[in-house]
């Protein structure tokens, strides 16, 4: 019978060439307007050449045909695990576009172009094709018109449907044995005529392809003969089997029911008899083990978590502190703006200036507001206190080691706010300044400037009254790929706690912006993070994966072993860096089996993992807002007393936010002409001053205002740090020192 599936499909396919060319008459070969049931066995595979994109032109993959659906993969290995994509023919058109080449689109997002290796190839894909639509057609008016029916008369109408079926092919069998025996006739007077040899030859061909039509339409009879005769004979246990499972399916939903109404039952009594802190109250802490949602580890991972034994410490006991504060009154604060301008619906094409730009450094080239966001680069930075939290809490440890998952934490919540933050953030100009004063509200002061035009280069510096210090200098390098943007940070960040003096310093991941040409811009972190403690010498070591189709994974995955200066671990994380992130004691390690890279993976049994960050919720509107947190609708308001170099008094960015983008396109030019400017002026002063023309060429001898470059002896790296004065300044109101920029 396989052997008749074949020749079934390839006489078919030449037939129906043929007659789409004019050598056979077409005859309508059913009283009613359906289509013929596809051949036996509905599944067909093979080659095809598929269009890409006008990079790669068209790839060849591999295509499988069933039930209906047309579906393709890479190979012929990934048809496990990995399909590419899937179009349902019951709503699919499929057009013919030359010898070798047809469409296939379902009217909407999917649309594939599909190359043959000849015409012969091509025209087996179209006639199993339109055969297989054809089935899905009737199939799906069928289960519309049944929904509301029982399934055992839906069973009874489908063996009704493939009698009727089979009546239609019969008569379609007879009515090809009448043209072929009619065919085969004329054929026979043909050749008693005396013709060139070229001419008897093509006679005996076409005679021996309307037999074999023939016994290939015979022997598609025969094949649904017996599949009607297979079902009919299998109905009742069809129907048994169904029963079945419809009683397994009543007494599930009635169990379901019975302990959804014990757990509300118990939940209201728990409630009653107690009052839990609001640590307690979040079911994100100290719910789930290590094994929980990015458990499932890809191949690629050294480290494996699992589970040991329920956890015998304090929920709170991390971040423990024998001293508590004593209540106190807090003067009324201000309060804070809730919205910005809804972000404008202005379109510009990104491809048309982004591709001159392929393999240049962004910061060098002028991009209009469109693609900007209404905040400045330093504001982006001030961003990473929203979750200061953490080191508040981290600033109660007793221990280092416990102390390194907050700081972990908080380097990795730092991201958090760029997950739907495709906006470009505002170049700061030279000498520009931010600060961001929550002394009131969160016992914190934070100050940014830009010490660096090029390469730009912004200093920060954050300190609390919970007794820790926050200073950074990042300079950042962004390449444009084609596909994708490469955001790549330099410099480092450091956090020194005053009661221990432990010193840490980490450096950020790479971001990638992808669909850069085409389809929706998506943001990705991914990179390693070492978070050192210059003073103890333990270190936790991240890992941010990137984004890849064929993980198991879950997207966005953070994990993290906190170590001490002897390699031994103690804690691991585990986590997404856009939603929360959980840490767990390691009670045990062992070596395991070597991972894909040849690297022995390292097995750790934890106690119960306890939740350290979670993401605050987005406001209502974000996504008309630019997607801004709570904390970046707050950083642009405008503020009295700030000083003159404030990125909010900036008008370029003010003018953006308030939606007046072509007034804020011309201010922005006008801004960096002007700081050219004085930077072409710096440079002529450097000059006049230097003891020869070649040596005061192409020198800036432009001095911070509020930061100075030193040696930090404790991490030994070269950066910015505040040297003081700001905040007095502001105390007094005297800003006579800062340079004009805006």
């Amino acid at each position: 019978m396989g052997g008749t599936n074949v020749v079934v499909r390839l006489l078919t396919g030449r037939y129906l060439a043929a007659q789409a060319a004019g050598k056979y008459p077409q005859t309508v070969v059913m009283s009613e307007p359906k289509s013929p049931t596809p051949t036996p066995g509905d599944t067909y595979k093979g080659w095809l050449f598929k269009w890409t994109n006008y990079i790669k032109g068209y790839q060849r993959r591999w295509f499988v045909l069933s039930n209906g659906l047309l579906s393709y993969y890479r190979t012929q290995a990934e048809m496990g695990h990995t399909c590419r994509g899937t179009i349902n023919l019951a709503t699919a058109n499929i057009a013919v576009e030359d010898s070798c080449n047809f469409v296939i689109s379902n009217g909407g997002a999917q649309t594939y172009h599909l190359k043959a290796s000849s015409e012969v190839e091509r025209q087996r894909w179209i006639t199993a094709l339109e055969l297989a639509k054809a089935k899905a057609v009737h199939m799906q008016a069928e289960s519309a018109g049944q929904a509301g029916s029982g399934r055992n008369a839906e069973i009874q109408s489908t063996l009704r449907t493939l009698n009727s079926k089979v009546e239609d092919l019969t008569t379609c069998n007879d009515l090809i044995v009448k043209h072929g025996s009619a065919l085969q006739r004329s054929l026979s007077e043909l050749e008693g005529i005396r013709v060139g040899g070229d001419m008897g030859e093509k006679i005996r061909q076409v005679t021996e392809r309307a037999t074999l039509f023939r016994i290939t339409s015979n022997a598609m009879i025969n094949a649904c003969r017996d599949f009607l005769s297979l079902a009919q004979n299998h109905s009742k246990r069809w129907q048994k089997a169904l029963q079945t499972e419809r009683d397994q399916r009543i007494r599930l939903e009635e169990t379901l029911e019975q302990l959804a109404k014990q757990h509300n039952h118990l939940e209201r009594a728990f409630r009653g008899a107690t009052v839990l802190p609001p640590s307690f109250s979040n079911p994100a802490l100290g719910s789930k083990g290590a094994s929980g949602k990015g458990d499932a580890s890809d191949e690629d991972d050294d480290n494996e978590f699992f589970d040991a034994m329920e956890d015998p410490f304090d929920e709170l006991s991390l971040a423990s502190n024998p001293e508590s504060p004593q209540p106190f009154e807090l003067e009324p604060v201000r309060k804070r703006r809730t919205r910005i301008p809804d972000k404008p619906n202005y379109y510009l094409n990104l491809w048309s200036i982004m591709k001159n730009c392929i393999g240049k450094e962004l910061s060098k080239i002028p991009m209009p507001v469109n693609f900007n966001e209404p905040l400045s680069m330093l504001q982006r930075l001030s961003e990473d206190l929203e979750y200061y939290e953490l080191l508040d809490k981290a600033a109660k440890c007793q221990s280092s080691l416990e102390q390194m998952c907050y700081v972990a934490a908080f380097t990795v919540s730092s991201y958090s706010t760029t997950v739907h933050r495709t906006g470009k953030p505002f170049n700061p100009l030279l000498g520009e300044t931010f600060e961001l004063d929550r002394l009131r509200e969160c016992g914190y002061r934070s100050l940014c400037e830009q010490v660096s035009h090029h390469p730009p280069a912004a200093a920060h510096h954050a300190f609390s009254e919970k007794g820790w210090t926050l200073r950074q200098e990042i300079t950042l390098a962004s390449k444009f790929r084609g596909k994708y943007l490469s955001i790549m940070p330099l410099g480092s960040i450091q956090c020194i706690f005053d009661k221990s003096s432990n010193h840490y310093s980490w450096k950020k991941v790479t971001t990638t912006v992808h669909n850069i040409i085409v389809g929706k811009l998506w943001i990705d972190q991914s990179g390693e993070i070492d978070v050192v403690n210059h003073k103890t010498g333990d270190r936790c070591h991240l890992k941010f994966a990137p984004y890849s189709y064929f993980s198991r994974d879950i997207p966005r995955k953070v994990t993290g072993v906190v170590t001490d200066k002897d390699g031994k671990a103690h804690y691991v994380l585990s986590g997404t860096w856009d939603e929360k992130m959980e840490f767990s004691r390691v009670m045990q390690s062992s070596k395991g089996e070597n991972g894909t890279e040849g690297k022995q993976r390292t097995v750790y049994q934890t106690l119960k993992a306890k939740g350290v960050w979670t993401k605050n919720p987005l406001p209502e509107g974000a996504e008309n807002m630019y997607f801004f947190s709570s904390l970046a609708l707050t950083l642009n308001e405008p503020e009295e007393g700030v000083a003159p170099t404030d990125s909010r008094r900036r008008p370029d960015q003010r003018l953006m936010e308030d939606g007046r983008w072509d007034e804020a396109n011309a201010e922005k030019q006008r801004l960096e002409e002007k700081q050219r400017t004085a930077r072409r002026e710096r440079e002529r002063e450097a000059v006049k001053a230097a003891s020869s023309p070649e040596e005061g060429a192409h020198q800036d001898n432009y001095q911070a205002q509020w930061f100075e470059k030193i040696d930090d002896p404790v991490s030994g790296e070269t950066l910015h740090v505040y040297k003081g004065g700001y905040w007095e300044a502001k105390d007094q109101g005297s800003w006579d020192m800062c340079p004009d920029i805006f």
